[in-house]
Formats: structure tokens, sequence, C-alpha cells
């Protein structure tokens, strides 16, 4: 293999380890700047590698000055030629961020762009297995994909209390040029990131365990907070189905069963699988996957990114008899 190829491949997943690693230790402040340098930087490196891949070495380079490299920008135009496609867009507007970032940024800029950094994260992942046939999470495991964010709100007053007004300015400007593209709902765009909290008797269906004690050192209260459920609940079942079958593939699980209706083995995750696990698990009923949108008589549900995960973490534990288990289940 090509030398050069090789070494873009290899320094754009140490750029990407390395934008997750900023971003998710909380003591640096840095982090939104850093995190939009390298994560730009690996994709630029990812990218130019599926270039020389596609159309050889001298593809990278500009015509009329053969030392010099094609721009990330130029890469993300040349791979991803439909300009309304949601990848294309999240990537451009963290580009935006990046070159922002070496003049001027405020810590306000990480609420707006945080659900973009989620998606652009598992947008890299993707690509990498498509364009170079590399499984990412084989070098950081997946909860580290998470990013943890500064959750809150952008409040125009007190934004334009804390700013001048040609910053305070440009940060809402983005921020609503940003939600405009959001309306569209595409999980390839933005995905809202959420650490949620239930109190809950049964240890055994915790991730982490607190003491309540009425004398305690520390103070704790509860409060119940409304959430859009376009930000929490991004996923349409399609989107959802799509996703896990990415994974799968992506993870090369061997999900081969056989389907009942087509007399036939089949490796792909359908809708009638994902109905199944909403059934037997009674997923509908638990807000922490999905949500009930009630317009008139009718209603219509999304899901957020966990039901994702919980679905693939059971297939997981076994690829080839899950299907026929939560079948055999239901049934009785």
């Amino acid at each position: 293999m090509n030398s050069t190829y090789d070494m873009l491949v290899k320094k754009s997943i140490e750029a990407f380890l390395l934008g997750l690693e900023i971003y998710n230790k909380p003591t640096i402040r840095y982090r939104v700047e850093g995190f939009s340098f390298f994560i730009c930087n690996s994709w630029e490196l990812m990218l130019k590698a599926k270039l020389i891949n596609d159309k050889g070495e001298n593809s990278i380079y500009f015509k009329d000055n053969p030392s010099r490299t094609v721009s990330l920008e130029y890469s993300i135009k040349e791979i991803f030629t439909n300009k309304h496609d949601p990848l294309r867009l999240n990537l451009e507007k963290i580009v935006e961020l990046r070159n922002v970032s070496t003049h001027f940024i405020t810590e306000d800029y990480e609420v707006i762009y945080a659900p973009l950094f989620q998606s652009c994260v598992f947008n890299y992942i993707e690509k990498m297995s498509m364009f170079h046939n590399i499984d990412v999470t084989e070098y950081i495991t997946q909860s580290f994909l998470s990013l943890v964010i500064k959750e809150d709100d952008l409040d125009p007053a007190i934004i334009r209390s804390k700013y001048s007004k040609e910053t305070a300015d440009k940060i809402l400007t983005t921020k609503k040029a940003i939600e405009k593209i959001e309306l569209e709902n595409n999980p390839a765009f933005s995905i809202d990131i959420q650490h949620n909290f239930y109190i809950t008797k049964k240890i055994n269906d915790a991730d982490s365990t607190v003491r309540i004690a009425k004398d305690g050192e520390i103070p704790v209260k509860i409060i119940k907070e409304q959430k859009d459920p376009n930000k929490t609940h991004p996923y349409t079942q399609k989107n959802c189905v799509k996703e896990i079958n990415k994974i799968l593939s992506r993870e090369k699980i061997d999900f081969e069963h056989f389907s009942v209706f087509t007399k036939e083995i089949r490796s792909n995750f359908n809708t009638a699988d994902f109905q199944l696990f909403l059934k037997f698990y009674s997923l509908k009923a638990q807000e922490r996957y999905s949500y009930r949108h009630v317009i008139g008589e009718h209603s219509q549900y999304t899901y957020s990114r966990a039901i994702i995960d919980f679905i693939l973490t059971e297939i997981k534990k076994n690829p080839q008899k899950t299907i026929e288990h939560l079948k055999k289940k239901t049934k009785k």
C-alpha cells in the first residue's frame, strides 16, 4: 500500500483520538477550540487518503503548485458532492468554527456546537470504516465516544450583557443559523448529548450509585426540566434501523438468522426486528428511549440514541439467536 496513504490514515486516527481526549478532559478550558482543530485535522487526513485511493497521490496536490496539498474544504466538496448532505453541512460548520478559533472564541460556543461535535464523531467512525475498512472502536472503547458537554442554554439577554455588541451578534447569529439546519432533524448533522440520572431502588439497574443521607455533606435537589424532544429524541424508526445496520456492518457482527417470512437467511436488521424490541422491552413506555408526539387524534414516536445503544448491546450478547429468542418469548 502507498506509504503516504498509510501515514495519512494513521495520523488521522491519532488526531481523532487527541480531539476526544481534549474534549472529554474536564481540566482543559480550551477544549472547544482544541477539539475543532483536531477533528478537522483528522477529517482532512482521512479524506486525502481517500482521494489517493480513488485518484492517485497527485490528486491531493495543486496542479499549479505541486508542493502544496489541497485544503479540507476542497476535499469535502470533492468527496461529498451533494451540498445539502447533512454530513457535509456538519463538517462545513465545524470548519467555520475552527477558522473562527484562530482569531476569537468564547466558552458559549460549546452549547451551540456540542451536538454537531457528537454527530461529527459518529460520522467519522462510519466513514473511516466505509472508506478505509478500519474500525476506530478498536482503538477506543464505545463509552468514550459520547462527549461530556456543558449543558446550558443561551439566553440572548445574558449573552448581550456579557459581550460587546459585535461578539453577541456573532454568537446569536451563529446559534440561529445552526438551529435552522437542525430543524431538519437529521442525526448526521447534530445529536443532542444527554447524561440522564434516574432514581431507582433496584441497584442492579443502575450504572452508578449515590447515597442519600439526611445530614450529607453535599446538598442535592431533584429538578424536573422540560427538554426539547427534537433534540433529545431525534431518530425516526427508519433512522434507528439504518444506524443499527451501519454499526453491525462496521463492527463485523455476524447477525445472520433465519427469516420465517422469506424462508431465507438474512443478515440485516429491519423494522420488524425494531418493533419486536419495542414490544418485548416496552421501550415505547420509557421516556429515556421513546417520545410520543401527539397531534390531534394522531400520535408518532421518535427515539433517542440510547435505544440504538440498548438494542446493539442486546444483539451482541447472542447475534444469531437474539431475534429468535425474542419472538419465542413474545409468543408466550
